[in-house]
């Protein structure tokens, strides 16, 4: 069992930047691809972000590419997500996902464990 709590949340214009943290109990983290999901009000739940069980690949989809980076400190049992030059479109609640696989996959139904989430607003 895996227990996933994300923080970091909150609102920031339009150019600015948010670090997401995704904290996990449990001692097997690193057995555990990280995801990083987020839904807008009448969207579906949308992949921004994966990386692998130790960090050596990351995976993005073309509309956060470049802005927003995915990383872990297994030592930590966190991984975040930082985000920069946001657009009021990033406007979403954020969940952090874990996967006991070695590979970030962008289906949000391959995920094992979610968290509650964590809303970012991105005003104009």
């Amino acid at each position: 069992q895996v227990q996933l709590v994300e923080s970091g949340g909150g609102l920031v214009q339009a150019g600015g930047s948010l670090r997401l943290s995704c904290a996990a109990s449990g001692r097997t983290f690193s057995s555990y691809a990280m995801g990083w999901f987020r839904q807008a009000p009448g969207k579906e739940r949308e992949f921004v972000a994966g990386i692998t069980r130790i960090g050596a690949s990351r995976n993005y989809p073309d509309s956060v590419k470049g802005r927003f980076t995915i990383s872990r400190d297994n030592a930590k049992n966190t991984v975040y997500l930082q985000m920069n030059s946001l657009k009021p479109e990033d406007t979403a609640v954020y969940y952090c996902a874990a996967v006991r696989s070695y590979y970030a996959s962008s289906t949000s139904s391959a995920y094992d464990y979610w968290g509650q989430g964590t809303q970012v607003t991105v005003s104009s």
